[in-house]
């Protein structure tokens, strides 16, 4: 199996074959983040920069953990305190960093398309950490990989993603790699969060729960993106809670061994009821926060073997 890309921008330019190599080198890395000694060299003598324009926790955290444990020399830029506060373009901060010689840049972005942007102006491997609407590609893979695990296989399986999906890049790219796996994949939502032509991507569309989630194996809830809304998109939280919001009642519409996963941060109360994210026996939520560092460290060591043999591209 081959991963000859140069930058993992998004989903979409990956073959399933691709999803399998990433998802079968992390499996390797949980292995290694559960041993007392968590060191590798994969990234011996490389330089990463992890650039967030968005606050974030989870993946900028795991970001520079998975670098840290494959010996990369990990650097966290400031950028509410960089100089693109002082005017500088984001094309003149990529080519002054691009300058340095790093080797892997980590970008979060509030804007889509600008992470590709960047990796056209740069020499290293650029990795998307989210940008904007569009892609959140390393969310997917970990998602998936908890999947893997869970259920013992990545295809056909009924998936159900579930809230505000007309905003949400994790939701756009878990849609793209759950249908290359050959899933099922049903969205539910109020008709206010559904993006115009979502169907388009071949999934099916409910606006009910109770009929979304009937025999459900996996169940995926999203966190409502109110800094992405500028109207008003939902009546109230009480009464999203009460429509959207997946408690016992609404679960049970699932298959009885389904599993609960949100990519957090999770608004309990609001789109998950608190005492089920916690549920050991359903919810896998803790799982993604490990499958995390996992998922980040593969795609970055495979990302690395190509910046070392170019030519070659990466056999696995």
């Amino acid at each position: 199996m081959s991963f000859s890309h140069a930058h993992l921008l998004g989903i979409e330019p990956l073959a399933p074959s691709e999803i399998t190599t990433v998802l079968d080198l992390a499996d390797q890395y949980v292995d290694l983040n559960r041993r007392p000694e968590k060191h590798a060299e994969a990234l011996q003598g490389l330089t990463q920069i992890n650039m967030f324009f968005e606050a974030s926790t989870r993946t900028q955290a795991s970001f520079e953990i998975a670098g840290q444990r494959l010996g990369a020399d990990v650097m966290n830029m400031a950028m509410q305190a960089s100089s693109l506060k002082k005017g500088e373009t984001l094309i003149d901060t990529a080519m002054t960093l691009n300058a340095m010689h790093p080797d892997l840049l980590v970008v979060r972005h509030p804007h889509s398309g600008a992470v590709d942007l960047l990796a056209q102006k740069v020499n290293c491997a650029v990795l998307n950490a989210g940008d904007g609407r569009h892609e959140h590609p390393t969310q997917a893979l970990l998602d998936a990989l908890t999947i893997r695990r869970a259920k013992g296989r990545l295809h056909r399986l009924n998936i159900a993603i579930c809230g505000d999906i007309a905003h949400s890049r994790v939701a756009r790219s878990n849609i793209l790699l759950l249908g290359k796996m050959e899933n099922r994949v049903r969205l539910i939502g109020p008709p206010t969060l559904m993006p115009a032509g979502i169907r388009d991507f071949g999934v099916e569309v409910f606006d009910d729960m109770a009929e979304g989630l009937r025999g459900a194996d996996v169940v995926m809830m999203l966190r409502l993106q109110r800094e992405r809304m500028d109207g008003g998109f939902i009546p109230s939280e009480r009464e999203y809670y009460f429509r959207y919001g997946l408690d016992a009642e609404k679960l049970a519409f699932a298959a009885p061994e389904a599993i609960v996963m949100h990519p957090g941060p999770m608004n309990r109360g609001v789109e998950i009821d608190g005492e089920l994210a916690d549920d050991i026996n359903r919810s896998v939520i803790q799982e993604q926060v490990e499958m995390g560092v996992a998922v980040r460290m593969a795609a970055m060591d495979l990302l690395a073997r190509n910046l070392r043999a170019p030519a070659e591209g990466v056999m696995v």
